[in-house]
């Protein structure tokens, strides 16, 4: 990326900028639907089917743990005897004994356990179906359009599914959870004596890899949800229906970090200050409201605007207005946010 800054009414300084050019093609993939996200900043780049709602198996699970995880992770549970005679894989409950949810969260995320999933659903709200209620509401207020919970393990069932976007989405919020993300990345554990191994190949193999969930069914195919970061750029690829979904996410991590590249705000943009009338000190510091990381073509032309006045006058309360502050990416704005006073001047800050 070439940098250009412009400092309207303050300053001004140009760095050198070089020529756009469009980032290859991704690589062709055998999935149903597929999504390369940029979580942070919402930004696709590269989507085949990415709305079409489908069977998603046990990807089921993250939104599971997302919601388990606003629990009390310490709280202990005794197994139920019907939570161990669910169908598919498993954790190996048995009944009588007692596991934190944390545990219980391993098990699921890990070894991929629909004894887990039942026994989660029930110790955190009494039912499956309330629980499956608190699922599709925290999938309504993620912004998840075509995406509905029957169940929390993810067998299939009438009116359970997802799409790729709406998975992706998920996977971001999951990432953004300290213990899920904490779990993801574990390639193995030991709770009560057993051994898991995480389900997720990629974890060691692929560079940057440090979360993932698989799913399988006859009818939903290979499902595989990842997450990757390299170079101080996070990225979430989802794949459905895919027979070579392994090969797949690590071609298309490749080829989306040789073509993107992260623009973290608060390092690039170095924001004047601004000469203060009327005050002990002479200048008037400010900062951004927001400081993302951005995910932008490696050989674009990035400029960034600050918009500030050529002067101000005390008092200045710190957290108010100053300006504005965009990005723009080959002359296409991408970013704007406001700036703020980064300190009091000439303001009588009350005491005691």
């Amino acid at each position: 990326m070439k940098k250009t800054i412009l400092v309207f009414l303050a300053a001004l300084l140009l760095l050198p900028a070089g020529n756009a050019a469009a980032a290859d093609a991704p690589p062709e993939t055998a999935a149903k639907a597929m999504i390369v996200l940029h979580g942070a900043s919402g930004r696709v780049l590269a989507e085949k089917n990415a709305d079409e709602p489908m069977l998603i198996a046990s990807t089921t699970k993250l939104m599971t743990a997302l919601v388990a995880a606003e629990d009390d992770l310490a709280r202990e549970t005794e197994i139920q005897p019907a939570w161990t005679t669910v169908e598919g894989s498993s954790m190996y409950l048995r009944a009588g004994e007692r596991y934190t949810l944390y545990e219980l969260l391993q098990g699921l995320l890990l070894a991929s356990g629909n004894d887990a999933a039942l026994a989660i659903a029930e110790t955190v709200s009494g039912s499956e179906t309330a629980f499956v209620e608190r699922m599709n509401a925290r999938a309504e207020e993620l912004g998840l359009t075509h995406t509905h919970f029957v169940n929390p393990h993810g067998l299939d069932a009438e009116g359970h599914g997802s799409t790729a976007r709406d998975l992706a989405m998920l996977m971001s919020a999951v990432m953004d959870c300290v213990p899920l993300r904490e779990i993801l990345g574990t390639r193995s554990c030991s709770i009560h004596n057993k051994y898991y191994v995480n389900h997720n190949k990629l974890l060691g193999k692929c560079p940057g890899v440090n979360g993932g969930k698989t799913g399988y069914t006859m009818a939903a195919g290979r499902c595989l949800v990842t997450s990757c970061q390299r170079d101080g750029l996070e990225l979430i690829c989802v794949t459905l229906s895919d027979p070579t979904d392994w090969e797949d996410h690590a071609s298309l991590y490749d080829w989306a970090y040789e073509s993107f590249g992260a623009f973290s705000v608060g390092e690039e943009i170095d924001l004047p200050a601004v000469p203060l009338i009327s005050a002990a000190r002479a200048e008037a510091q400010v900062s951004l409201a927001e400081t993302p990381v951005l995910c932008l073509d490696k050989d674009s032309r990035v400029t960034v605007r600050v918009h500030l006045p050529p002067f101000v006058f005390a008092p200045i309360r710190q957290g108010a207005s100053a300006g504005t502050a965009e990005i723009l990416s080959d002359g296409r704005r991408i970013w704007e946010t406001p700036l703020v006073w980064a300190e009091n001047a000439g303001v009588d800050i009350p005491t005691g």
